[in-house]
């Protein structure tokens, strides 16, 4: 939970940082550096981890903290805030802060409504492990909590006259809804995104022969004058000798976008943010259909390599997006509430992750099956953030 409310806090200063320094001609590089560095830590971790773990669980904790301790410096020395909100002409009030937090969704009961939703779907499914409760309990009370709600506001709305002060009697309203909806699409993305992360690694452990990596990796060590028994302890390292950990092939994505990262930013730079996001997500979709073919190893690297270039163009941009449709003065709020997206695809691309991989993967010994599910889901993600850039952003921009 600690790890959390950190994380929540300097996420959102992160990026909004980024929108104020950057513009137009440039965002794309600042969003796609910031996306680079943050998977030198996402490649660089891991390793790290595996190297302390050896000696002892404890000293990975010790590390991270010691690693996060560093930023400290960093912070003191080199970080320079592009405004500030207390020196500014008119500094807002706590109260409006947390009136403008609330009214970018809409007003109290609206944001009352959705983050009971919310919090019934997380917490709910923190329970579902130990079946203390069941998905379909817990959909059971979701529906129960948006019926109180939807009834209760049609009370409100027939028996409410004039202005009401209490924001607990007054009907829902929404706020920026468009943003609204732009969250919820991209929650599709970082639903099937996810996937790499959460089935791809059980999926190569279960169905992946990767011996041929292996044999290229020895081609490798041959290359750089490197002894058999070196490759022989290195082999033996692994959780399946002969076999490569499912984490190292992961790990390729990061590694990918290390490289990566820049050249794309630069080469996205003058598409427009949801030209890019499309793409990135199709770019996803034929990922995730070689994946269906992946059960060997270069097929597999291939899948996440080419997955990589689709999270290259679509994470950083929809970032950027964003930060530009964003009032100056709430870019970090709105920042905040990008993570919401992210938070539903953490939630429910874990829910689909162990519930499609158990019935395919494990009980049909058809995995391909739940791929092309995945697939599926981020196509229908990338045509309803077409329809949406389509129908709503560029009639916006024409009225």
């Amino acid at each position: 939970m600690m790890v959390a409310i950190g994380a929540s806090m300097f996420k959102p200063v992160i990026i909004g940082t980024i929108s104020k320094v950057t513009n137009e001609k440039n965002a794309s590089m600042g969003f796609g550096i910031f996306y680079m560095m943050v998977n030198i830590g996402g490649f660089v971790g891991p390793i790290v981890a595996g190297i302390v773990r050896a000696i002892s669980w404890e000293y990975v904790f010790i590390a991270s903290s010691g690693w996060i301790a560093i930023n400290f410096i960093f912070v003191t020395l080199f970080y320079k805030e592009p405004t500030s909100e207390a020196k500014s002409a008119n500094p807002r009030s706590l109260k409006k802060v947390l009136s403008d937090m609330v009214e970018v969704l809409g007003n109290g009961r609206f944001f009352l409504f959705i983050f009971g939703l919310l919090l019934l779907l997380v917490v709910g499914s923190k329970f579902t492990s130990d079946n203390t409760l069941t998905w379909n309990q817990i959909t059971y009370f979701s529906i129960v909590w948006i019926a109180i709600n939807f009834i209760y506001d049609f009370i409100l709305r027939i028996l409410s006259k004039g202005a009401i002060k209490n924001w607990f009697f007054t009907p829902m309203k929404l706020g920026d809804w468009k943003f609204g909806l732009f969250l919820l699409l991209m929650s599709g993305f970082w639903t099937s995104f996810n996937q790499i992360f959460y089935t791809l690694p059980l999926y190569i452990r279960d169905f992946v022969d990767t011996s041929d990596l292996m044999n290229i990796t020895q081609t490798i060590f041959n290359f750089f004058g490197f002894s058999s028994k070196t490759f022989t302890s290195f082999s033996s390292s692994m959780a399946t000798p002969g076999q490569i950990n499912p984490e190292y092939l992961i790990n390729m994505n990061a590694g990918a976008i290390i490289f990566f990262q820049v050249l794309v930013s630069y080469l996205v730079t003058r598409l427009k943010a949801f030209t890019t996001i499309f793409w990135g997500t199709i770019i996803t979709v034929v990922s995730f259909s070689i994946l269906i073919f992946g059960t060997v190893g270069i097929i597999t690297l291939a899948g996440i390599l080419v997955f990589s270039f689709g999270e290259m163009m679509a994470s950083p941009k929809s970032k950027e997006y964003t930060g530009r449709i964003a009032p100056p003065e709430k870019v970090a709020l709105y920042m905040g509430y990008f993570y919401w997206c992210v938070a539903l695809g953490n939630l429910f691309g874990g829910i689909l992750s162990g519930q499609l991989y158990a019935a395919f993967a494990r009980d049909m010994q058809r995995p391909d099956l739940m791929w092309l599910i995945f697939a599926i889901i981020a196509l229908g993600s990338a045509i309803l953030i077409l329809l949406y850039d389509k129908l709503i952003i560029k009639r916006q921009v024409i009225n």
